[in-house]
């Protein structure tokens, strides 16, 4: 086998790590390739499900940008039910919107009609004159001016200095909960973090009122998770004159061949959705099972940060266009140079990363970018426990997907890389 030079904390690191009985593991439908060619990965899955801390996962590989997707999947769709999770299972896949709202900005940076550094008061006037917390996180009404104007850039790396309401502490998280400035939707029950009290009616909407709002740093100093790339899909509204969603499912859905991926899944296609748990204290709550799941309504506006529901093999053909610089089945759905630069590390030059869920990474449009010995890799994890990302040093495509609230309630990003890894390099991978 080709000796491949690939550091642990390149594929660790770079993947934008966040964040009753149930079935034993499935062996029917896996694919006898990818179990021997990642016999790891295969055994992660088969400890998390027949162990009974998930009702099911599956994991999506792939080399290349022509070669058909290889899967390792256990379980089911959720627990209690005989339905195996395979390759067309649906999942809320969280921020690993992100990606796809970064590179279907891009596309319009390509056509001229976005700068990287534009100033978005340019499309967004509302935008042009705003006020920053002086102690961020701290005192509404103790502001200064901003003395830079947020970017298209800043937008997609995470450094225009808003906020988020699962992210920020004190007042101006009340303030953005209250507004119906939240970041997605999660269940029908009434969670901490995720009601919206006020809810918004369209993305138009959710850009005014987000701008009333102080910014908690000053515009390109600071990484800080926040609702920037909900922000963009409004951008990309205006910017395209199209509806963010009508933008997607045109540009990248379908000329990608992802036949599903939806911010609203159709009822004809309810018998292929996951549940999703909470998972408390060692045991699994439902908080969106799928007959009953708030993604059957429509949402009051596409959540550009976080809206998407899709399936494994949806995604890795977004994967798959992206490792082959735009194109995919013979169509070129992006051009090299936007997947190139949206690929790249975007942030502003002394960006502080303190707050970084990456330590020594740079970050491209939407997703985590491997720098130094470790660049190439790119990609974004979702907060329900799915993963998704490509290595172009190696041509290597990956994701995994299950679901459970939070995160970090399981070490799966971290473990699932940590396997990927592993099977990689050949190396055992370090516990």
């Amino acid at each position: 086998m080709q000796q491949i030079s690939v550091s642990r904390r390149g594929l660790i690191e770079s993947l934008g790590l966040i964040a009753g009985s149930m079935a034993l593991p499935r062996m029917a439908w896996a694919s006898a390739a990818a179990e021997a060619r990642f016999p790891t990965v295969a055994g992660m899955l088969d400890g998390y499900v027949s162990s009974g801390k998930l009702p099911g996962m599956i994991a999506a590989l792939g080399w290349g940008a022509r070669e058909a997707p290889m899967d390792i999947a256990r379980g089911t769709l959720a627990k209690g039910i005989a339905l195996a999770i395979e390759m067309d299972s649906l999942f809320r896949i969280y921020s690993m919107t992100k990606p796809i709202t970064g590179m279907a900005a891009m596309m319009l940076v390509d056509e001229g009609k976005l700068r990287l550094d534009q100033p978005i008061a340019d499309l967004l006037p509302a935008f042009g004159k705003m006020q920053v917390q002086v102690t961020p996180d701290g005192s509404m009404t103790d502001l200064r001016p901003a003395r830079s104007q947020i970017t298209v850039r800043h937008l997609l790396t995470h450094t225009a200095g808003l906020g988020y309401s699962i992210i920020q502490k004190g007042p101006i998280k009340d303030a953005y909960i209250n507004a119906g400035l939240v970041p997605g939707q999660a269940s029908r029950m009434r969670l901490p973090g995720m009601d919206a009290p006020k809810p918004l009616g369209s993305l138009a909407e959710f850009a005014d009122v987000l701008a009333t709002m102080p910014l908690v740093y000053e515009p390109g100093t600071v990484w800080s998770y926040s609702v920037a790339l909900d922000l963009m899909g409004r951008v990309i509204e205006v910017a395209s004159g199209k509806p963010f969603d009508v933008f997607l499912a045109e540009r990248l859905f379908a000329p990608c061949g992802m036949t599903s991926t939806w911010f609203r899944v159709p009822e004809s296609e309810v018998g292929r959705l996951t549940t999703n748990y909470a998972a408390v204290g060692g045991a699994l709550l439902p908080i969106d099972p799928a007959k009953a799941s708030i993604y059957l309504d429509q949402p009051p506006y596409p959540f550009g940060g976080a809206g998407l529901v899709s399936s494994p093999r949806d995604y890795d053909r977004f994967l798959r266009m992206l490792l082959g610089f735009g194109r995919i089945d013979g169509r070129q759905v992006m051009s090299e140079t936007a997947v190139r630069l949206g690929t790249s590390n975007l942030l502003p030059a002394g960006t502080d990363l303190s707050q970084a869920f990456i330590k020594g990474n740079g970050f491209g449009a939407g997703g985590s970018v491997g720098l130094g010995e470790d660049a190439g890799t790119y990609g974004w994890a979702g907060a329900a426990g799915t993963v998704g990302f490509v290595n172009y040093r190696v041509g290597l495509r990956a994701g995994v997907y299950t679901q459970y609230m939070p995160s970090d309630a399981y070490p799966v990003h971290r473990e699932f890389a940590k396997a990927v890894l592993a099977d990689v390099t050949g190396k055992k991978a370090a516990a």
